[in-house]
C-alpha cells in the first residue's frame, strides 16, 4: 500500500499486575489506506481496545512505532501531539457514558472548535454544529438538551458529530454498535460508511461483531490474545479464512435456522481464551487448537502470505479452511 494514512509497526503494549508482566498486545503491525477501514476482531480479552489506546497515547506502548501521515507518534512531546490529534478522533463503545451530563449537545459537539478553532466566532461555531448534526441526523431542535434526554443510537449520533467536528483523516471506532439496540446498529453504520465515503475518512473498526465488521470494513486484522492470527480482505476472510481461530469465530456467529446450525462443518470455538499473564509457548492458540501438533508448542509460526491472507499458522498451507 503506498502513502498509508496510518502505518503500525510491531507495537507492544506491557502493563505491571501484581509485580507481574501482562502482555496484552504483541508485535503487531499494519497499515490503514486513505479512505479504507481495516477492522479488528478478537474475542474479549484479546487486545483489541488497548491497540486504540496506544496508538491514541491514551496509555503507554512499551515498543514499536506508529506513524500517522508520516510522523511518528509515540515520541511527539505534547503540543505536537495535540496537533496530531486534531486529524485522529475516537468514537467510544459507551454513546451515554461518552458524553458529559451537564452539557447540552450544542455544547458538546462545539467543544473541539472551543478548543482548537478560537478564532470562530459564536455564530459560525453554531452554523458549524448546526450543519453536522443536520449531517448526522439530528435535529435543530436537540441543540439545547442534555444526553439523558436522548437513547442509545441518538445519543451515539452526538459522539459521532463530535468526532467530526475537525474535520479528522482517522477515526477509531472501538465497538460503537454494541451497547446499541439491534434495530439502530444497522442504521448507525449505514451512517458511518455514509460519511466515510462523503469525507474520504479512514477508519479503524474494533469489533467483537463478525456481521458488523463484515458490513463495515474493507479488511479484516484477527486478533488472539495480543497476537495478530491472520489479516485478509474482507471477502477472502468470510469465504476461506486461512487460521483456525478465524473459522472457528466465524463458525460461532450464531445461525436462526436450526438445521443450518447442525450441518455446520466444524463445531464452534470452545474454551476460554488464556490469562495474558501465563500465555501458552509457541503458538498462543495452540492450547484450543483442533489443528495443533507438537511443533506449534515449541515453535512460534510468524506471518506470512498464503494466498490473499497473512496468516500465523504453520498449517496453514496444508489444509483449506472454510470460513
Amino acid at each position: 500500500m503506498s502513502d498509508p494514512v496510518l502505518r503500525v509497526e510491531n507495537l507492544s503494549v506491557r502493563f505491571a499486575v501484581a509485580g507481574r508482566s501482562l502482555q496484552a498486545v504483541s508485535d503487531v503491525s499494519f497499515t490503514i489506506g486513505r479512505g479504507e477501514t481495516l477492522g479488528i476482531v478478537g474475542e474479549s480479552g484479546s487486545g483489541k481496545s488497548t491497540i486504540a489506546q496506544a496508538l491514541l497515547r491514551l496509555v503507554p506502548a512499551s515498543g514499536g512505532k506508529v506513524w500517522f501521515r508520516g510522523v511518528e507518534l509515540l515520541g511527539l512531546e505534547s503540543k505536537a501531539l495535540r496537533t496530531v490529534r486534531e486529524h485522529v478522533q475516537i468514537i467510544f463503545q459507551d454513546p451515554l457514558a461518552s458524553l458529559d451530563p451537564s452539557m447540552t449537545v450544542g455544547e458538546i459537539i462545539a467543544e473541539p472548535l472551543q478548543e482548537h478553532r478560537r478564532n470562530l466566532t459564536r455564530a459560525e461555531r453554531r452554523d458549524r454544529v448546526l450543519s453536522m448534526m443536520e449531517r448526522v441526523g439530528l435535529l435543530p431542535t436537540h441543540l439545547n438538551r442534555y444526553p439523558h434526554e436522548f437513547s442509545g443510537g441518538q445519543a451515539q449520533r452526538i459522539g459521532i458529530a463530535r468526532a467530526l467536528m475537525l474535520d479528522p483523516q482517522l477515526l477509531v471506532c472501538d465497538e460503537p454498535l454494541s451497547a446499541l439496540d439491534v434495530s439502530i446498529r444497522s442504521q448507525v453504520a449505514t451512517l458511518l460508511e455514509d460519511l466515510q465515503r462523503q469525507l474520504e475518512l479512514s477508519i479503524l473498526f474494533i469489533s467483537h461483531d463478525l456481521s458488523a465488521v463484515r458490513f463495515s470494513c474493507d479488511r479484516i486484522l484477527v486478533l488472539y490474545l495480543g497476537r495478530i492470527m491472520e489479516i485478509a480482505p474482507r471477502d477472502a476472510l468470510f469465504g476461506s479464512a486461512r487460521h483456525p481461530y478465524s473459522s472457528a469465530l466465524l463458525q460461532s456467529v450464531p445461525i436462526p435456522d436450526p438445521v443450518r446450525a447442525r450441518a455446520r462443518r466444524t463445531p464452534p470455538l470452545g474454551g476460554e481464551i488464556p490469562s495474558p499473564l501465563a500465555p501458552p509457548s509457541g503458538c498462543v492458540f495452540r492450547t484450543r487448537c483442533p489443528l495443533a501438533v507438537p511443533r506449534c508448542e515449541r515453535e512460534k509460526p510468524s506471518l506470512r502470505q498464503v494466498g490473499a491472507s497473512l496468516v500465523a499458522c504453520h498449517r496453514a498451507e496444508e489444509i483449506e479452511l472454510a470460513g
